[in-house]
């Protein structure tokens, strides 16, 4: 084996000794960093040692990559504009298998091991479910073995960073990479240039061919950033390539030298804006221009990027499908399927029936959600600006369509309509869904009842043309982060009662049911959950300067806000048990603790007065002493996934109450019910099939279900309600009179001139049913031996809600794909010693 080959050699397993950990720590201090003892901060510190990992992360990236390339497997490309993936450094050691040795060797220099783990900033680039399933099925893939890449944009400044000022939501920038990211290498020579605006200037060759040539277009550079992503357990360590947006020219001297310094740079900071935020407001129209050109980006960025690397091995792209499966990640990449058409046409000379063929096999489409207006369309003028090829390709693939519709469905006019890609409304619009359902071979829900009702309302006329497309992945979650990592205590019990197989396995959870009979293990289960919540209410003292009570129902409703997750319906319950507690008809119920967290997004004004509602409930009931403490309503500022990582583990009730319907699948209420959480819910979303797992006697389900929603949506009137329902009246009118806003009373009149005139999401309709439901939950908690046993039942339960169950079935059903298990170099280097260069791009 070659000299050069051996510098780049693993850590052998009897070298990651304490010794070994502490020289690389040392070395990246000094040679690095250039910090010693004396000047070293504890930011370095955690750089240092997130080096000193990565290092170990690098040998088996640089393996897996050798490996696909020599080897050459089909490869999964995970297209999101969002991956929310939380801090790095205790999951990779977590999955390298070397938490405990890195803990004790750094902690043998007199350094506090959480004190670091603390000091890293999350990752600024999601939101809510979508970023964060994102990450989950990086995690299976890399675990199982799936030769597959995440694809999405380096936001430099993320979403924002949530302050709570006066009650208010304020967003100020998240400037998450302030400070070196130690995980990511950037490919500084590694570019690929998106083109906007232009003309297209359309010809014929002498072959009678329509060519089309876009001219005049303004540039803008892809830059790549890889971070690794290792399994649990195994070799393979898989890439997240991420694209940030750099100018085609730095600097304009012509204008510097005639002292117009601010045009100098002009072309810099225009370009550059595309990967600076996380979704741009899209209430003003440079924001949601800004926002198409982001969507642009990526999908430019990426299809080059694909092709790129297939061609290093492949000549003939008629192939490509054999090789590659692109899956969108909802409808944010679908601009993936005409810029591969654009490619395949313009650049490689493909027939338009040669390159949909090859298009149309390549691409699989999941969708996240079933509320109609949050399906994108984009007015037709914004292609026509910026986009002006990309349109032509769009009309002509609704042109085919079309044409391949009204055979199927001829004389039915109004359905040929609505299958359109183009809705001739007032406004011409494109609409994205169903340029990606016509566009790619796999169209995928998230839970069998979204599933059911894309088949059967949202897409019904796709699913008649293409029934064959439609399918069902009930999402999942890794256990590894949001057990094993995220509830050390929990798992640790666990893994001494059953093994640890239910890392890799979580079906394994099953052999905990017998345990839910057993007092003693009930026992030890309840401290480690009163454990979690002591360290919950220390943040929430440090953080909100409020005292909780640990001994008290931790009631949970933690995610993106939003009307119908239904927020506001857990506030109409709390002001009802208030009132019931000040005019002392329900003393005997366990003391509650309402947590909320979650962000608004910044042009959402009913959301952001959701939130204030919250904090002034908040005010007035933590600080009315006539209720002795019985319930304290806490809403946590800057939810992310650090710390949903201490909420969960703490938490003793999941509300997942959104309006049955309306939720695609929610991977929350999987995460709550990991940890031992009981769900009180709807049946929307995953919360049926939990349901079903879980079984019926432990969880709390209450309101109506889907069908009776769309059947009382017809007539509805929340006034009957408002009116029929004496205690919801009070409540209505207490927010309606100021009560909780004494220096704005009108403030929440937005709030219930809502509900009282539409009630989009039937908050009024399912409030008594709620509060009932509630009264249960209070019962059991006091019966504290059955609660516990409820709680056991539930992670027992859990299995199927395993990210790496949702992900073999992609695998199998929709990707074709098998587990490509890699070796380390010395297993598959040549006789000679000589190694092939793939350096991953």
């Amino acid at each position: 084996m070659s000299s050069e080959f051996e510098t780049f050699e693993e850590p052998t397993p009897d070298l990651d000794t304490a010794m070994q950990i502490i020289k690389t720590f040392l070395e990246h201090m000094e040679y690095t960093l250039g910090k010693d003892k004396y000047t070293s901060l504890l930011r370095d510190v955690f750089t240092a040692l997130s080096y000193s990992v990565r290092d170990r992360l690098i040998a088996r990236w640089l393996d897996t990559q050798q490996a696909y390339y020599h080897e050459d497997p089909k490869r999964v490309y995970y297209v999101s504009m969002e991956f929310l993936m939380g801090r790095t450094l205790e999951n990779a050691l977590m999955n390298l298998e070397l938490l405990d040795d890195f803990k004790g060797a750094i902690e043998s220099l007199g350094y506090d091991f959480h004190e670091i783990l603390d000091e890293e900033q999350d990752a600024g680039l999601g939101n809510g479910g979508l970023g964060r399933l994102a990450a989950c099925f990086l995690d299976s893939m890399a675990t199982m073995s799936i030769p597959a890449y995440g694809y999405g944009i380096r936001y430099e400044y993320g979403i924002f960073r949530q302050k709570i000022v006066e009650g208010a939501q304020v967003e100020v920038p998240d400037n998450w990479l302030r400070y070196t990211n130690p995980w990511e290498l950037d490919r500084q020579q590694h570019l690929h240039t998106v083109r906007f605006y232009g003309k297209v200037i359309e010809y014929k060759r002498e072959d009678g061919r329509t060519i089309y040539d876009w001219v005049d277009t303004e540039h803008v550079m892809a830059m790549a950033h890889d971070t690794p992503i290792p399994g649990y357990g195994t070799h393979t360590v898989n890439t997240m390539r991420l694209w940030s947006a750099k100018a085609s020219r730095e600097f304009d001297l012509k204008f510097f030298n005639e002292g117009n310094y601010i045009r100098a740079l002009e072309k810099k900071l225009t370009s550059e804006n595309i990967s600076k935020v996380l979704y741009p407001a899209d209430n003003v129209q440079e924001g949601k221009e800004l926002r198409l050109k982001q969507e642009y980006f990526l999908a430019s960025a990426t299809i080059h990027d694909v092709l790129y690397r297939f061609r290093k091995v492949h000549a003939d792209f008629r192939i490509l499908p054999d090789k590659v499966a692109v899956q969108l990640n909802d409808t944010h990449p679908a601009l993936c399927i005409p810029e591969m058409m654009r490619v395949l046409i313009d650049q490689e000379n493909f027939s338009w029936d040669d390159a949909w063929d090859v298009t149309r096999n390549t691409f699989a489409y999941t969708n996240h959600t079933i509320l109609p207006e949050a399906l994108e369309k984009w007015p037709v003028w914004f292609f026509e600006q910026i986009l002006p090829r990309h349109l032509i390709i769009i009309y002509e693939i609704n042109e085919r369509f079309l044409v391949e519709a009204r055979r199927r469905f001829p004389f039915d006019n109004e359905r040929i309509g609505r299958m359109s890609i183009i809705e001739e409304h007032w406004e011409r619009k494109i609409r994205m869904a169903h340029l990606a359902i016509i566009g790619s071979y796999s169209v995928n829900g998230v839970a069998a009842l979204h599933t059911e009702i894309l088949k059967t309302d949202l897409f019904r006329d796709f699913y008649e043309m293409y029934p064959e497309k439609f399918n069902n992945k009930t999402n999942g979650i890794t256990q590894r982060r949001w057990l094993k990592m995220a509830n050390p205590g929990l798992s640790a019990l666990i893994t001494e009662a059953i093994g640890d197989g239910w890392v890799k396995d979580l079906e394994q959870l099953k052999k905990l049911k017998p345990l839910a009979d057993d007092p003693a293990f009930g026992r030890r289960w309840g401290e480690i959950k009163l454990e979690a919540k002591r360290s919950l209410a220390k943040y929430i003292l440090k953080h909100n300067c409020i005292s909780v009570d640990i001994n008290s129902i931790f009631d949970c409703q933690v995610k993106r806000i939003h009307e119908y997750k239904r927020q506001l319906l857990n506030a109409l319950h709390i002001i009802a048990l208030y009132n019931r507690l000040k005019s002392g008809l329900c003393q005997e119920i366990p003391p509650r603790t309402f947590i909320f967290s979650g962000k608004a997004a910044p042009s959402y004004a009913m959301a952001k007065l959701i939130i204030r509602l919250i904090n002034g409930i908040a005010d007035v009931v933590n600080n009315d002493p006539d209720i002795g403490g019985k319930i304290k309503v806490i809403f946590l500022a800057n939810y992310n996934v650090s710390l949903a990582e201490m909420i969960f583990p703490a938490s003793d009730l999941s509300e997942q109450i959104s309006t049955a319907g309306t939720e695609a699948s929610g991977t929350g209420n999987m995460k709550f019910t990991l940890n031992g959480a009981l769900t009180i819910g709807t049946l929307d979303g995953a919360n049926i099939e939990i349901m079903e797992e879980v079984g019926a006697e432990n969880i709390f389900i209450f309101g109506m279900n889907a069908d009776e929603v769309a059947a009382m949506r017809r007539n509805y009137s929340p006034k009957t309600w408002y009116n029929g329902v004496p205690e919801l009246k009070i409540v209505i009118d207490m927010i309606g009179n100021g009560a909780f806003s004494p220096g704005e009373p009108e403030l929440f009149k937005p709030l219930v001139e809502s509900l009282l005139s539409s009630d989009t999401y039937m908050i009024l309709a399912d409030f008594a049913s709620y509060m009932a439901s509630h009264e249960e939950v209070g019962r059991l908690y006091l019966n504290r031996e059955e609660w516990l046993r409820k709680s056991i039942i539930n992670t027992s339960a859990v299995g199927k809600f395993s990210s790496d169950r949702t992900i073999s079935e992609y695998a199998k059903d929709i990707w074709k794909v098998a587990p490509h298990i890699v070796g380390s170099r010395k297993e598959r280097t040549p006789a000679d010693g000589s190694i092939t260069p793939e350096t991953s791009l």
